[in-house]
């Protein structure tokens, strides 16, 4: 069995990020267009939230009442994204081992982690699939 492996084997490193400025409606169609669960937010290069498909969901009635898409709208207008955005996400960084990031998501419930290198600086995402697919790969 591999052991020692970094994360940034697995990782996404094409990151589709929004702008802390940007507006939910932007949000929700990045994770459509995109089909990704988890957008990282940015203040220019620093990472400063994440926001996830749920929780834009939870903001949502156009899925659970037919004819309120229009409040759908009303309610991405009155929010920004830092009121929704979990701040200052948990990370982990590109020489962390798949090990690493793996006791992550097994101990704080996780689905996405942002990767960040040395300086801080984001450069990849990961998530709990990532993980699954790599152990799928060694048995």
């Amino acid at each position: 069995m591999k052991k020692r492996e970094p994360i940034s084997k697995i990782m996404t490193k094409s990151v589709i990020t929004a702008n802390i400025n940007d507006s939910l409606h932007e949000v929700k169609h990045q994770l459509s267009k995109h089909k990704i669960r988890h957008i990282p937010i940015l203040r220019g290069k620093d990472l400063v939230g994440i926001l996830s498909h749920n929780d834009i969901m939870r903001l949502s009635f156009g899925t659970v009442f037919d004819g309120q898409e229009d409040a759908d709208d009303a309610i991405f207008d009155m929010l920004s994204i830092p009121q929704v955005m979990a701040h200052n996400p948990r990370t982990v960084l590109e020489s962390d081992t798949i090990q690493d990031v793996a006791q992550v998501f097994a101990a704080e419930h996780f689905h996405a982690l942002p990767v960040l290198d040395q300086d801080g600086i984001l450069v990849g995402i990961v998530t709990t699939t990532d993980v699954i697919k790599y152990l799928l790969e060694l048995y």
